[in-house]
């Protein structure tokens, strides 16, 4: 089969680059996760790609394609918690673990996916590593009040094995898009995502409205889907897909900062998040505000 046809239209460089439908994408997509193109053929999609950027269309096809070929986590008694988390730690502590945690505690079935995409970050595997959470090794139900991290390759390996272009050609590539988006949970859902440039806002908005999803979109912590723990980022929701503002921006100068770690490695990260969950140090006031959209949402799905 190949995809030079679809490489055809969106290599044509920045201006004369032409978008793809939703069954195009697809199939596109759909041939690269089962491995049925050449490394050169991925490399030019990707690359392509990247000067041309995704329309919501084209990113929608990319996860019709992935969702037929995903290993599920069963639907359980309560709506899952979906946390991806890709990005890790390069200057502040990665607490997507702790904001999973806080969660947990409430009484919802929270679920962690993600891979290391680099090798000079601290990720959210290594941390829970400390925490003493092991990674799944098996697609399993996720019982409320409890916390999985599942590996991407357990997912979808095809979808690991685009992730692991980046490590080649040093560029990102749609799947470093379609992780934070994506479902990978039967039954009902929330997906806590985040974007890192106001760009990505709109477009992830965008296609959360087409896929009509149930998703808490922000400003991350260095692309992590937790909230930065000294200022309140904006925070939007969707529910079947339809937008709803729920948090403005905290401005202004902040009066006093939280005492997170000035270290990032996982034992550090993982000591600080201990201490939080025992009541030996506050939640760190966003990170708190957080947890209460999350709960509020998930009580309306």
């Amino acid at each position: 089969m190949g995809i030079g046809k679809y490489i055809k239209e969106i290599g044509r460089g920045k201006e004369g680059a032409r978008a793809l439908t939703r069954e195009q994408a697809a199939d596109l997509f759909g041939q690269v996760l089962d491995g049925a193109v050449t490394d050169l053929e991925i490399g030019g999609f990707c690359l392509a790609m990247r000067i041309k950027g995704e329309t919501a269309q084209e990113m929608a096809g990319f996860l019709d394609a992935t969702d037929i070929r995903l290993n599920k986590i069963p639907a359980g008694d309560k709506p899952v918690v979906v946390i991806p988390s890709y990005n890790g730690a390069r200057k502040l502590p990665v607490l997507t673990p702790l904001l999973a945690l806080l969660l947990a505690r409430k009484g919802l079935p929270v679920l962690i996916h993600g891979t290391a995409t680099e090798s000079t970050r601290v990720f959210t595997s290594k941390v829970l590593l400390a925490l003493d959470i092991p990674a799944r090794t098996a697609i399993e139900s996720i019982a409320p009040g409890q916390l999985a991290f599942a590996p991407t390759e357990l997912l979808c390996p095809g979808l690991q094995r685009l992730l692991d272009v980046r490590r080649v050609v040093n560029l990102r590539n749609p799947a470093h898009s379609l992780v934070k988006l994506m479902n990978p949970c039967e039954g009902k859902s929330l997906i806590v995502s985040s974007y890192t440039h106001p760009e990505y806002a709109e477009s992830m908005a965008a296609t959360f409205e087409l896929m009509q999803s149930n998703a808490l979109l922000l400003r991350g912590t260095e692309g992590e889907a937790v909230a930065d723990p000294r200022r309140t980022p904006k925070m939007r929701a969707f529910i079947a897909g339809q937008p709803i503002d729920l948090q403005e921006a905290q401005t202004g100068t902040l009066a006093t900062l939280p005492d997170i770690p000035t270290t990032i490695d996982a034992n550090s990260t993982a000591a600080y998040i201990r201490a939080v969950m025992a009541g030996d140090q506050p939640v760190p006031p966003p990170i708190a505000q957080q947890v209460v959209h999350i709960l509020h949402l998930v009580s309306q799905l």
